[in-house]
C-alpha cells in the first residue's frame, strides 16, 4: 500500500474515532489486535489471504474482537482487513497511535519484555523513559519472551536494550 494510502485510512480512522470520543481506546485496541496478529501465523496468514472472501475475513475480525473492544474498532479493523490492507494493520495502528500521542505533545515508547509489568512497574517505566527522553511518554507494552528478562525500548529512533538477551550477546562477542 502506498504511503498516502495508508495516511488517508490513518486519517480516516482517527477522525471516526475522534468523531465518538474514543481514539485512545481505539489507539490501545488497535494495538492488541496488532499484538495478537503478529503472535498467530494462522490468524495473520487468513487475514492477509486475499484468496478468502472478504466477508470471511471480516468475520474473523468480528469473532478476535466479539465483546472485547469498541465497536469502532471492530468496524475499522474490518474495513482495512475488507479493503485487502490486512498486511498494513501494524503500520495503520502505529501511525494512529504516534499521530495521536504527537496531538498531545506526548511520545510513544514501544517496550518489549518476557513478562507482563506490573501497574506499578509500568507507572516507574513510563516516568524513567520521560525523564530520559524529556518528552511525556505514552507507553505501549509487548509481551516478547526472546527478550528473556529485562527490556527494550524504543522511543521514535532511539533505542534503549537493557534485555539479558542483549548482555548474553555482548558477553559472548567479548568471548
Amino acid at each position: 500500500m502506498s504511503q498516502a494510502t495508508i495516511d488517508a485510512y490513518v486519517a480516516s480512522i482517527t477522525a471516526i474515532a475522534e468523531a465518538d470520543g474514543v481514539l485512545s481506546q481505539l489507539v490501545g485496541e488497535f494495538a492488541s489486535v496488532v499484538r495478537a496478529i503478529d503472535n498467530s501465523d494462522d490468524l495473520r496468514n487468513k487475514l492477509s489471504d486475499e484468496l478468502l472472501p472478504i466477508s470471511v475475513r471480516q468475520n474473523i475480525v468480528e469473532k478476535l474482537l466479539d465483546g472485547k473492544g469498541h465497536r469502532v474498532t471492530a468496524q475499522c479493523v474490518a474495513l482495512v482487513v475488507g479493503a485487502g490492507h490486512g498486511r498494513d494493520l501494524r503500520t495503520i495502528a502505529e501511525k494512529i497511535s504516534t499521530n495521536s500521542a504527537h496531538a498531545h505533545g506526548r511520545e510513544v515508547a514501544e517496550v518489549r519484555t518476557a513478562v507482563a509489568l506490573s501497574d506499578d512497574q509500568t507507572k516507574r517505566l513510563t516516568e524513567a523513559l520521560t525523564k530520559a527522553t524529556g518528552s511525556q511518554i505514552n507507553l505501549t507494552v509487548i509481551i516478547d519472551p526472546s527478550v528473556v528478562g529485562g527490556i527494550v525500548a524504543t522511543v521514535g529512533d532511539k533505542v534503549i536494550d537493557g534485555s539479558i538477551r542483549n548482555s548474553l550477546d555482548q558477553l559472548k562477542s567479548r568471548l
